[in-house]
């Protein structure tokens, strides 16, 4: 079965025209501390993703990771935007071929009569025989092209079903609803109308098979809206989510500090870099069971509360195995804060917890756009990286390539490369040029008006 080629249509080009005039306005290289050679996993990729490691974290200092810019081999920024790990891995839906049975040709809109279906059934609950029959009216008008779908063995949901048809003699345009049972006698709508369509014109044929389903059931009819052409139906195949991306964590184990205020005892850490914490875990040495609250905050900023409290454990397994923990505990969103503190509900002795901040790496997704070799520069407290629609680029390629396109990977050198340094991560003063030699000149004008007016007085009156 051929198909039309896909091509760029107008969304994608005006979000590529946006993305090039947002690089145009974005930061310079020499901004940054330090860089990143990048190595591209496939050449001429329209797009790369980067996956960001612990000393990118330990670069970047701003909370919004703004100081995380793309460069290419003429210094010009890239269009970039540093997203989720889950993101840009779009992965293709799993398809699954389901078991499908010709019914009875009656009109469903004309009120035509019940549908009676007796069917032999596995011990799974999948349909071996099925014997259909109708109570209607010698004057019912026909319908062809009804068909009962056995989706009984699956055990996840069905997003959509892909129906396959034999080529037609001619055009093909027939509009189809969906209902559902799970037990073949009460039937509910999923999917109110879909057009199914094939065309052909020059050699290129459109076809669209899919229907997709608001809702799940056992079994699954499928009835034309209308008498007509209807295809000659040779396969029904489930459209199954795609399996969730593996979860890959990462761990920053930091001591602290024991401080005291107000009678209370509780410990503080500096987490160093800008990581997305979304778990939190502590360790104490020996068999232990401290009931913790967990608070963050900047540099001048309040401390905020983030988990807790929360019982962690560790208890020695003696002779038996390994010893039992906790599990880390969920923060209710990633927190880029530096400094943390821990605060327990009962005396913990000279014993110093350690500190366990869980992340998931994050990446960052780029437009190739002029000389490679690509960088990936980070640390800067005057530079920041343009807003660039990073993601809705990804959905409109997704749209015209597949929903398994995904942008290609690159690949951070093992070594950075140094750029400004430490200076870079020093603020800049903002010297108003403009207001200064206004007020230079507003006191430059005061003092020659007061030294006419002492001129003036020290001149002698005349004579008479």
């Amino acid at each position: 079965m051929s198909s039309i080629p896909a091509r760029w249509s107008l969304a994608p080009l005006s979000v590529a025209l946006l993305l090039l005039a947002q690089a145009a306005s974005a930061g310079s290289r020499d901004d940054y501390a330090r860089q990143w050679p990048l190595t591209q996993g496939q050449e001429e990729s329209g797009a790369y993703r980067v996956v960001l490691d612990a000393a990118v974290y330990r670069s970047a200092s701003q909370a919004s990771l703004g100081d995380i810019e793309v460069f290419n081999a003429e210094g010009q920024s890239l269009p970039a935007a540093v997203l989720s790990p889950a993101l840009p891995l779009a992965q293709p839906p799993r398809m699954l071929e389901l078991p499908w049975f010709p019914l009875p040709a009656i009109d469903p809109a004309a009120g035509g009569g019940d549908l009676r279906l007796v069917a032999e059934r596995d011990g799974e609950g999948g349909i071996v025989r099925i014997e259909a029959g109708i109570d209607a009216p010698g004057t019912a008008p026909k319908a062809p092209g009804q068909w009962l779908v056995d989706a009984s063995r699956l055990r996840e949901p069905v997003r959509a079903l892909l129906l396959e048809w034999e080529r037609p003699l001619q055009s093909l345009q027939a509009r189809y609803r969906i209902e559902g049972s799970n037990d073949l006698r009460q039937w509910r709508t999923l999917n109110e109308g879909t057009t199914l369509l094939d065309l052909e014109r020059g050699g290129e044929r459109l076809r669209q098979g899919r229907l997709v389903l608001d809702g799940q059931a056992r079994y699954l009819r499928l009835l034309p809206l209308r008498p007509g052409q209807v295809p000659m139906l040779t396969g029904v195949t489930a459209e199954l989510a795609p399996p969730p991306p593996e979860t890959r964590w990462e761990w920053q184990e930091i001591s602290g500090e024991r401080r005291s205020e107000g009678g209370r005892t509780y410990f503080e850490f500096t987490l160093p870099g800008r990581f997305p914490v979304e778990r939190a875990d502590v360790r104490l040495p020996g068999n232990s069971a401290v009931e913790w609250t967990l608070h963050s905050r900047e540099a001048d900023g309040a401390w905020l509360w983030r988990a807790g409290p929360w019982m962690a454990f560790q208890v020695g397994g003696g002779g038996s195995g390994a010893a039992s923990q906790s599990e880390p505990k969920p923060l209710a969103s990633a927190v880029r804060d530096r400094y943390w503190r821990l605060t327990a509900s009962s005396p913990v002795g000279d014993a110093a917890p350690v500190l366990r901040l869980g992340y998931r790496p994050e990446v960052v997704v780029f437009l190739a756009q002029g000389t490679p070799p690509f960088a990936l520069a980070a640390g800067s407290a005057n530079a920041s990286r343009a807003d660039a629609p990073i993601p809705a680029l990804l959905d409109a390629l997704r749209r015209q390539r597949g929903a398994g396109w995904q942008p290609a990977p690159a690949y951070l050198a093992a070594a950075p490369e140094e750029l400004a340094g430490a200076r870079a991560l020093e603020p800049h003063r903002n010297i108003d040029w403009k207001s200064g030699l206004l007020w230079a000149l507003l006191v430059g004008g005061a003092v020659l008006v007061a030294s006419l007016g002492l001129s003036l007085l020290r001149q002698q009156p005349p004579r008479e």
